[in-house]
């Protein structure tokens, strides 16, 4: 958790000093970051595995917006230098636009995050402490049928 956070807050520092919020998409990464940053909050106050949930769903998405930033990126650059020699095509294209204005690749850094808040996620006890909770609760209702008509 501790690698999650000094990259949320070293990539979300750098986009900040780069202006990274000049267009709607370019907010993206930024409010992704707030939003695990309050659900991480929230956990601070609530530890279950309603919001670990949430969390893994938040790293879904910092992995869709890091391959969609890519494309955007990579694409930007597509036009660019398309703009600067009409017949670009070919590798040529490919490898100046991986190398163009835009960093093609920086927004990788989001499939990064995303994954490492994953890989916390996997496995995380909680889960299993709830499942057996849930289990428990099948098992005394399985045990009792007039209990389960009662709730």
């Amino acid at each position: 958790m501790v690698l999650f956070l000094f990259g949320v807050l070293g990539a979300g520092s750098e986009l900040i000093l780069l202006s990274h919020y000049e267009d709607p998409w370019q907010l993206v990464p930024l409010g992704m970051m707030v939003l695990s940053l309050a659900i991480l909050f929230v956990r601070l106050f609530r530890n279950d595995a309603c919001v670990l949930r949430i969390f893994q769903v938040c790293m879904l998405l910092f992995v869709a917006a890091g391959v969609l930033g890519v494309y955007l990126h990579y694409q930007s650059n597509v036009e660019f230098e398309l703009e600067m020699n009409p017949a670009a095509a070919g590798w040529e294209l490919i490898r100046e636009s991986l190398t163009g204005a835009m960093p093609a690749l920086a927004p990788g850094t989001m499939v990064y995050l995303g994954l490492i808040g994953l890989l916390y996620t996997w496995r995380h006890p909680i889960f299993s402490a709830s499942r057996n909770r849930s289990d428990a609760s099948v098992e005394i209702n399985a045990a009792n049928p007039s209990h389960e008509e009662k709730q």
